[in-house]
């Protein structure tokens, strides 16, 4: 896995973290969902290239 992607994975990850956790607090669901999502997105991208590391050992 490259750096570069993998810190991109860990920023969407935190930007995910956080604006769930916003919208935990100000009670707004579309904000929680928005950031529920952008996690999955992150750890869906990881798995990803885990995969394409797997595959190029």
């Amino acid at each position: 896995m490259s750096g570069t992607d993998k810190a991109k994975n860990k920023v969407e990850q935190a930007s995910g973290t956080i604006k769930e956790k916003i919208g935990d607090a100000t009670n707004d669901r579309s904000l929680q969902a928005e950031g529920k999502t952008d996690q999955v997105k992150a750890d869906l991208k990881d798995a990803g290239e885990k995969v394409k590391d797997a595959f190029k050992h």
